[in-house]
């Protein structure tokens, strides 16, 4: 393993925090808030270390597939112990901190923060900027600023990217990361636009853009989306986060003018329906079982389900109360998630055509013993270590939710309190049920669930294997 590389990598992801704790600073420096300290002794203390670290002199800049797991591990736990820091010295709890901090990396949008609207303006954009900064992947804008890795880069690209199947949209990894980042800011900036025009204001706009591009779900508002009343805000919203869970590959096409082509991916129709069809079904059961209106019930329905399905987490309306058929569709689209190559979490959508493709082969397999048939996605042939190791990410993924619901089931609350809030954090969703609902938040857990938790969501953002290598021995080894 080259340690010093990955320590030199560290060392960078250090100073990009640093400089992106600046805008928190300035604001929190112009509007006077109590908060300012706190962004100035965090600023110094990731600056200090970044310096440290960027001493460290490689004596080979070569890059192995093993390194890039460690170093992706090994950043985004950096990420979250010290971008905590501005929340610590502010006065919360270290765990809350941190719990806070992954929240927002990891685009969950979990919260201890009881009232969002009580922060200094400075901590609520840190809030929401690291919801945005963990959305594409910070390893993903370090590829975008740094070229020296070379071809190593390629191997950093894979561990951060989310899905089954990593490829590059251009040549050079250096590339892509930058066409990624094009088409994550142009969104950003068009929503924030459309969002002032529908009559939010530009703070709020620019938060809750960097928020609904990233599929995070953090708010400046103590009641999310519902504080705004607004049905234009409200579909606006819904477009971009059905936009967000999009596979980025795909949006590369349609901003080359290729829509033919990325209206055929398989991945797409797929997401499509299963959003069209848990839209349909919720508003049938909430016109049916509680007398909604038609629109109301269309309109409450499409973005529960959007934000769900895309893992953002934002609310406009309290669906604990729901029927039970509705809140069993919406945790549905909680575990299956978006697609792959986007900033959504859950299982993803790809994964979830492989495992029934895979359950139809092997029954077909009992019916012709003798037949031959490989799997294919989006009409190419997927190669048989892609199926099992997409088995074995379901099995990982199944496991930790249970785990999880295990450790916070020992808090004395109820199962469905318990089984949400493993789906939730795994699937970096953030809202769940009962205590955890959309009108609630965590503060209430011990400091052993929030842990637990906080690790659920760093496996989950960064799709479980890149945490779990960091087990085996070897990996350590030279």
């Amino acid at each position: 393993m080259n340690r010093s590389v990955i320590a030199r990598v560290v060392g960078l992801i250090l100073a990009i925090e640093a400089f992106c704790m600046l805008p928190s600073f300035v604001i929190a420096a112009v509007t006077r808030g109590a908060d300012a300290n706190a962004f100035g002794a965090s600023i110094a203390l990731c600056g200090a270390a970044s310096f440290f670290l960027s001493r460290i002199k490689p004596k080979s800049k070569r890059f192995q597939p093993r390194d890039g797991f460690v170093a992706v591990a090994l950043c985004w736990i950096v990420l979250g112990l010290s971008g905590a820091l501005p929340y610590a010295f502010y006065g919360y709890s270290y765990v809350d901190a941190v719990f806070e901090t992954v929240s927002g990396f990891t685009t969950t949008g979990a919260t201890v923060v009881a009232a969002p609207s009580a922060l200094p303006m400075g901590l609520q954009f840190w809030r929401a900027l690291t919801q945005w900064m963990g959305g594409m992947g910070v390893l993903v804008m370090v590829l975008a600023l740094l070229t020296s890795l070379g071809e190593g880069s390629v191997n950093l690209m894979k561990a951060e990217s989310p899905g089954p199947i990593s490829s590059k949209l251009r040549p050079k990894t250096s590339e892509t990361a930058k066409s990624l980042y094009i088409i994550y800011i142009a969104l950003t900036l068009a929503e924030t636009l459309l969002l002032r025009v529908a009559g939010m204001p530009w703070f709020d706009s620019l938060t809750t853009s960097f928020t609904t591009i990233s599929t995070g779900g953090f708010s400046v508002r103590d009641a999310s989306i519902a504080y705004y009343g607004s049905e234009a805000v409200n579909w606006i919203i819904v477009l971009f986060m059905f936009v967000s869970a999009v596979n980025f590959g795909a949006l590369f096409q349609i901003q080359r003018g290729q829509w033919k082509d990325a209206l055929k991916s398989e991945e797409l129709r797929v997401y499509t329906f299963i959003t069209a069809g848990a839209v349909a079904f919720i508003a049938a059961d909430l016109i049916v079982t509680l007398g909604k209106g038609v629109y109301e019930s269309v309109s409450q329905s499409a973005f529960q389900v959007v934000t769900l399905m895309t893992t953002t987490g934002y609310a406009t309306t309290d669906f604990d109360l729901w029927p039970f058929f509705s809140k069993a569709a919406l945790m549905l689209v909680m575990f299956v998630g978006g697609c792959a190559g986007s900033t959504a979490g859950g299982v993803k959508v790809s994964r979830v055509v492989i495992l029934f493709k895979g359950l139809k082969r092997e029954l077909r397999r009992i019916l012709h013993t003798r037949e031959v048939r490989p799997l294919t996605l989006e009409g190419e042939r997927v190669a048989e270590g892609t199926v099992s190791s997409v088995a074995a990410f379901f099995f990982a993924y199944v496991v930790i939710l249970i785990a999880a619901a295990m450790v916070v089931s020992l808090d004395g609350v109820d199962v469905e309190t318990s089984l949400s809030a493993a789906l939730t954090t795994i699937s970096n969703v953030g809202p769940g049920f009962a205590l955890i609902g959309p009108t609630c938040n965590f503060a209430f857990l011990s400091a052993l669930s929030k842990v637990v938790l906080t690790v659920t969501m760093l496996l989950g953002r960064l799709e479980i294997m890149p945490l779990l290598v960091l087990l085996f021995p070897s990996v350590w080894k030279k």
